[in-house]
């Protein structure tokens, strides 16, 4: 996961459909298995994190997404059980509500309408919360 003091860096992406559901993985793995979560994950070595956000929603989803609004960077250092763990997280709005297919290390993904009345896994409700603040005024409500 790096050098004893890097942090590891992860994306986190927040996909809207035109219904304002957002698209929500169940981890496959631990920690947090059987969690919702955004889809995201390690951005590899030599790899743009804009990069490494489109292949972890295409690996755990199998969706392409379009363009990419930046929601933030998440840095607490408890936020990863695993160890300090830094993510950039994105947003975007789907123009249409495709079927998502999981994959990698994700145990299903699913649209989901209220994502407020289920336990997120690692930080990701303050992301969702944030990016819905963001994109507030672009959704289609």
């Amino acid at each position: 996961m790096g050098l004893p003091h890097t942090p590891a860096l992860t994306t986190d992406c927040v996909i809207y459909d035109p219904d304002a559901r957002v698209l929500l993985i169940r981890r496959g793995h631990d920690p947090f298995r059987g969690c919702y979560a955004l889809p995201g994950g390690f951005v590899e070595i030599g790899e743009q994190v804009e990069v490494a956000c489109r292949r972890e929603v295409r690996e755990e989803t199998g969706l392409e997404i379009g363009e990419l609004h930046l929601v933030g960077v998440y840095s607490a250092p408890g936020r990863d059980p695993r160890g300090h763990t830094v993510s950039v997280a994105y947003a975007t709005l789907m123009p249409q509500a495709l079927s998502p297919q999981h994959g990698s290390d994700a145990a299903s993904a699913e649209w989901v309408a209220d994502w407020r009345a289920l336990g997120l896994a690692f930080d990701h409700a303050e992301i969702l919360a944030d990016a819905e603040r963001l994109l507030r005024p672009r959704r289609r409500d």
